[in-house]
């Protein structure tokens, strides 16, 4: 692939050059896990391919609430191997991917009538010392952070408590503190890196799905020699030749392992819903907010992002894992959970959009009627059939050490020594983004950018050097694509040229969220965003029309 370039023409080179060549490993899912292994697997050495049936990030890595965190909730069920191992991982993206991950404090307050908050396992008679608590609970989450901390907590009483978090309730609020994560742009995430894997040698292809797999017979029926794959935007076919098949499909894995034989692992997928809302119907400030506790014992995050909040998640099992909708009771169960704390109360009218994912969690035997909020976002890697690795259930924050433990088990089978050569690895953008940063807050003045276009832009690191250059030659670049968010025409080029954008719902859903963030979903501005597309990637005016009515298409499917 051309060095640093992700576009349309390297698309089709990746997929001639994976059936021309093969592949030491050819990797199932452009979601983060795939992402990670991608990147774990050329950074050790292989022949790598990725193939993803949608785009990039499509499912639930482009539909999180976009933490980066330990799983606090996680510590009443004692499972302090998740946590811990998801506080490391949060420490080093910390580290590794500067420009991408930022600490983010969380309120968290006390209300009188709060029984078991953050899902504590016992019920203390009146409340007494559940302050005490929940301190000795945050000393553990810091503790267990070790050296990567991001930052020790505060007890912080009621009044502060109701600074920090305006939208609040005052009534029957005893007490209040403050704990730190980690927050990011997942598809942003996700697509860095993808970015760094190919500047490494990885080929890979969005809108190419696997349909099933050629065995090695006669010499060994049950192994998987190749992958049949099509091209979902030509319908054209390809066998990409493979040694070794890593499926990280997510909710799908099953469905991947099936095709190969009998599925060796029980996924039960849970949807998630989060709602956007504006900040003038739920004020917040730089701070998010923990609802401390939910009808189903989960936590809900009231979330600052962009010049909107985030609402979220529900965790139900079940339903349709191709189109993930968020029903009418989705949105009552988070607008009237939120309400109980809130001092000014949510309705309908202010949701500006209801979105949906599933989560991939691992199902032990017999647990068929378990509620998916108490299972356990740990991961699993699991041999076969057809000599295939699946890796699958986890979290965001932990992909990394997902795709390590992946490529650790193949270098077992293979009889390779193990090293883990991502620990330490800067993702694309990180080194230099600071001068990148500054040199943006120097264009600011010239182009008539806020703090939040600075800050949008940023994400991209040191690669914010190349969308400054475009604007610098065409200032019509600098123009936003929405008034009221910090998104610009020239990302819009970025994702076309360096991100493999080959559709309209591409960029609105995924590179620039406006399905999530625009109160119009995108409509208003896609006609412009179809127009600047078209220029890079050749469409007709035929193509515009019909990318705009596709996009149209989904939104009215409720997608």
């Amino acid at each position: 692939m051309t060095q640093g370039r992700l576009s349309h023409v390297e698309r089709r080179a990746a997929l001639r050059r994976m059936a021309a060549e093969g592949v030491d490993v050819l990797v199932i899912g452009g979601g983060i896990t795939g992402a990670g292994v991608a990147l774990e697997a050329v950074a050790r050495g292989y022949r790598i391919g990725l193939v993803e049936k949608a785009d990039f990030a499509s499912g639930t890595s482009s539909k999180s609430t976009k933490l980066v965190h330990g799983g606090i909730r996680y510590l009443p069920q004692f499972d302090f191997a998740l946590v811990r191992e998801a506080l490391i991982e949060r420490g080093r993206l910390v580290r590794n991917a500067p420009h991408l991950v930022r600490p983010l404090g969380f309120v968290l307050p006390l209300y009188a009538e709060n029984k078991r908050p953050l899902g504590t396992p016992i019920v203390l008679p009146g409340g007494i010392g559940m302050s005490g608590l929940l301190r000795s609970g945050l000393i553990l989450y810091d503790v267990m952070a070790g050296r990567l901390a991001i930052a020790g907590h505060k007890h912080i009483g009621a009044q502060k408590t109701l600074e920090l978090a305006p939208a609040l309730k005052a009534e029957g609020l005893r007490d209040g503190f403050i704990y730190y994560d980690g927050q990011t742009d997942d598809t942003r995430l996700t697509l860095t890196v993808l970015r760094t894997a190919a500047k490494r040698g990885a080929l890979l292809a969005n809108y190419a799905e696997v349909l099933g797999f050629d065995f090695d017979a006669p010499a060994n029926p049950s192994a998987i020699r190749a992958a049949r794959v099509r091209d979902a935007l030509t319908g054209e076919a390809w066998v990409i030749p493979a040694k070794t098949i890593i499926n990280a499909a997510g909710a799908f894995a099953g469905r991947i392992a099936a095709m190969a034989g009998e599925s060796r692992i029980a996924i039960r997928p849970a949807k998630g819903v989060h709602l956007t809302l504006p900040r003038e119907v739920l004020p917040t400030t730089e701070y998010a907010v923990v609802l401390p506790e939910t009808p189903d014992g989960r936590l809900l995050f009231i979330v600052p992002w962009n010049t909107r909040v985030t609402l979220g998640t529900t965790d139900t099992p079940g339903g349709d894992l191709d189109r993930p909708v968020a029903t009418d009771a989705d949105i009552d169960y988070l607008i009237n959970t939120a309400n109980a704390y809130l001092r000014t109360k949510l309705t309908r009218a202010h949701v500006i959009s209801a979105w949906a994912g599933y989560r991939p969690l691992i199902s032990p035997a017999g647990s068929d009627g378990a509620d998916t909020a108490k299972l356990s976002r740990t991961h699993v890697v699991v041999d076969g059939p057809g000599n295939m690795i699946t890796i699958t259930g986890g979290k965001l924050t932990t992909y990394r050490r997902m795709a390590q433990d992946a490529l650790d088990s193949l270098a077992r089978r293979e009889g390779k020594p193990v090293a883990h050569p991502t620990e330490e690895m800067p993702l694309d953008g990180a080194e230099g983004y600071r001068a990148c940063r500054a040199a943006l807050s120097e264009a600011a003045g010239r182009f008539g950018w806020g703090a939040d276009v600075i800050n949008r832009l940023s994400q991209y690191g040191s690669e914010a050097g190349v969308i400054l250059q475009w604007c610098a030659e065409d200032p019509s670049l600098a123009a936003r694509v929405a008034s009221d968010l910090p998104y610009i025409m020239a990302e819009v080029v970025y994702a076309c040229r360096r991100e493999m954008a080959v559709t309209l719902d591409d960029v609105l859903s995924r590179r620039l969220h406006l399905n999530f963030e625009d109160w119009s979903r995108g409509i208003e501005p896609a006609p412009m965003v179809a127009q600047m597309m078209a220029h890079e990637l050749g469409w007709s005016s035929r193509e515009i029309e019909a990318q705009v009515a596709r996009y149209r298409d989904r939104l009215a499917e409720g997608m």
